[in-house]
């Protein structure tokens, strides 16, 4: 088959298509034919030199694809050649096919053409792991998301609105702004120009900036308020106010969903199928694709990723 390999650190450049050897597929494996991938941040990180794959997982970028069944290991049950998938990786999306186990598989939902079910995965699970999961936002409750337009904003708005909850989004331009609201936003503060600490009380904060963002977010709990951080683009260190902390009486949780064991990600899965894939169903949440890139130029991909401009999902098809 071929994949994007990552020959040394570097820039978008450094992603080569290349023939590799097919996956091996184990017992408990779906093996699919790629249709599409989608482009995360970890996949740049990975790239740079700044993220390793977890041990075991395939060496070539790629946290989510969609596609079709082409085998199945003598373990798995539910699972056909010729389904219709989607997928969570801990790698390996990048490429024409992959090897992943059945935990972390996915019909496609209703509706959803088969390439747009890539962008899906990664964001659904993120989404429904730390907003639902660790933080329990609650119906007529307020969630911040910072990045509202990024592929993980666009799905924590839609479905935080879809289950009773006031969302107020942080983005960089009136133009994602206005798309944030589009998709169902209460509220959207442009970063750029305001400080959003001056400007909301969330019950809930969905953060992707890690140390910068820190003291402004505690600011910005309410009391009982839960701060889940998913990604440190604004740096991994900040000074935390456990006075502030004390009194909101509020909780600080940092999550990755990458390295989780499968029968953790298991759990996740299932969550999404059973409460996120209805609402797909019925059209309540839909995949906001900014493009659609060749997979052989995944470089073209990062480099829109990167200029920070895109709203929603950088898909790679085949």
């Amino acid at each position: 088959m071929r994949a994007i390999v990552i020959d040394k650190p570097g820039g978008p450049e450094v992603l080569a298509w290349r023939q590799v050897p097919d996956p091996a597929v184990g017992p408990g494996d779906v093996l699919i034919e790629v249709t599409a991938s989608a482009v995360n941040r970890a996949d740049t990180l990975q790239r740079q030199g700044a993220y390793d794959p977890p041990p075991g997982a395939s060496p070539y970028p790629g946290l989510e694809c969609s596609g079709v069944v082409g085998a199945v290991g003598r373990d798995v049950e539910g699972f056909a050649p010729g389904d219709r998938v989607c997928a969570l990786l801990s790698g390996g999306g990048y490429a024409e096919r992959v090897a992943v186990p059945w935990q972390q598989v996915m019909r496609v939902p209703e509706g959803v053409e088969l390439d747009e079910a890539a962008g899906l995965p990664e964001v659904a699970c993120t989404v429904w792991s730390n907003v639902f999961m660790t933080a329990r936002l609650r119906k007529g409750e307020t969630l911040l998301v910072h990045g509202g337009a990024s592929g993980i904003g666009t799905m924590a708005v839609q479905l935080a609105k879809a289950f009773g909850s006031r969302v107020v989004v942080t983005a960089g331009s009136p133009e994602k702004i206005a798309r944030c609201l589009e998709l169902g936003a209460d509220e959207g503060i442009d970063y750029r120009r305001e400080d959003f600490s001056e400007r909301v009380r969330a019950d809930v904060i969905l953060d992707i900036m890690g140390g910068a963002y820190l003291a402004g977010n505690v600011k910005a709990l309410e009391t009982g308020g839960r701060l889940v951080v998913i990604g440190l683009q604004g740096g991994a260190k900040g000074e935390l106010n456990l006075g502030a902390l004390l009194a909101k009486r509020a909780s600080v949780h940092a999550t990755t969903l990458r390295a989780r064991p499968v029968d953790e990600k298991g759990v996740i899965v299932r969550g999404v199928v059973q409460n996120v894939w209805p609402l797909v169903d019925a059209g309540a949440i839909r995949p906001v694709v900014h493009a659609r890139v060749p997979m052989s130029d995944a470089a073209e991909a990062h480099r829109i990723l990167e200029a920070g401009e895109h709203i929603g999902k950088i898909l790679l098809v085949s």
